[in-house]
Order: C-alpha cells, then structure tokens, then sequence
C-alpha cells in the first residue's frame, strides 16, 4: 500500500487526501479519496450495485472518490467487495492523519421512501462492526446480500473505526441497503467535519487516536 496525502496545515483548510494501492492474489485495487471533494466519483468493481451504493456514498458524503478494482468474481464476491471496504477505511485514516480538529463521531438517519435506516460512526482507533440490514433476499441487482456486512466490516477495520448500521423498517430490499449507505455517508461527513472551535486539539482524553 502506497499513500499520497497533501499534509493538513495549521491552518487546518488544505484538502484531506488517500491514496491506496492495494493488491492480493484475489483483489487489485487503486484508491483516490479526497474527504473535502464535490461529490464526484468514477468507480469501477465489476458488481454494478455496489458501484451504485459507494456512487451513493460518495455523493451524499460530499467526498471524492476514484476507485478500481479488478477482483476473483468467477471464485466469489466476497474478496471484492470486503477488500475494497478495507482499502476505503484505510483512504479515510490516511487522508485524516492523526484526526485532530474534527468531530471524530457523526450519526445520521435516512428515510429513502417507506424505509427507515440509521448509521453511526466514531473514529476512535478502535474497531468494532454492528450491522443489521433486516435484508431478506438473496441478491439485489447484481449484489449478494449477505456481504453487505462484510463491507462495513472491511471498512471499520482499514479506518480502524466503530461502524453501527441499522434498518429500522422497510419493505423494498434495495432501498434497505441504499438507505443504509446513504446514512452512513452522511454519518461520515459529520465524524470528518473540522470543528473550528477544536482546530489544534484532538477529540480524545486518551490524547491518541
């Protein structure tokens, strides 16, 4: 793994940059994220749903992300889908650095037509992964399901972050998983947010994140 950051300054404005390059024998990836972007994003995996729910992610988090990942699919989704969670972890706590000046914990809750999902984060250093997607089907598009966990998971270990997601009520599968990814975005956007008031400190009493 290879990371270029442009260092924030004490000024505390220059842009929050990752980049990842990480590659396995079942995964090769290429990451750019810039948690200070537009919303912009060019994203390739080879699982058309997933790109739609990181293209969500990213729009609604106001990041900018470039991502491609060739992975094994003819052996199975999993590698791609939970690798390409750990190198976007691992984009977010390079591109934050040592964390200071931000709020660290964000929480959002995303209402997407008749379902109801939550998400909450805290960039603490340590990793914990709660997900309860209330999905009852196999595969939506072209997604298996049941690794929907699995990304949440891969991200809170690369952001070495606790990561809680959670459909209240639904009825639409996709709109389950989409609202899920829409709250966790926005639930980002706030945990990275910079609080002026706490430029130079670090949101911890352990003074270590």
């Amino acid at each position: 793994m290879t990371v270029d950051m442009e260092a924030a300054s004490a000024a505390g404005d220059a842009a929050r940059i990752g980049i990842v390059e990480r590659n396995t024998l079942e995964t090769k990836i290429s990451l750019r994220l810039n948690v200070d972007g537009q919303g912009t994003y060019d994203v390739s995996t080879g699982i058309r749903f997933f790109d739609h729910m990181l293209e969500s992610f990213t729009k609604h988090g106001g990041f900018d992300l470039r991502l491609k990942c060739v992975g094994d699919l003819d052996v199975d989704q999993h590698h791609t889908v939970e690798d390409v969670g750990i190198a976007l972890g691992e984009a977010f706590a390079e591109a934050l650095g040592d964390k200071r000046g931000i709020l660290r914990a964000g929480y959002f809750v995303m209402t997407m037509d008749e379902t109801l999902a939550v998400a909450a984060v805290d960039l603490s250093g340590r990793v914990a992964c709660v997900v309860d997607d209330q999905l009852n089907t196999h595969v939506v598009g072209d997604l298996v399901t049941e690794l929907v966990p699995d990304f949440f998971d891969g991200f809170a270990r690369g952001a070495k972050a606790n990561v809680h997601v959670k459909t209240m009520y639904g009825r639409n599968n996709h709109h389950k998983i989409e609202a899920i990814f829409k709250a966790f975005a926005r639930a980002m956007r706030g945990a990275c947010s910079r609080d002026e008031r706490m430029r130079e400190l670090l949101p911890s009493t352990k003074g270590l994140l």
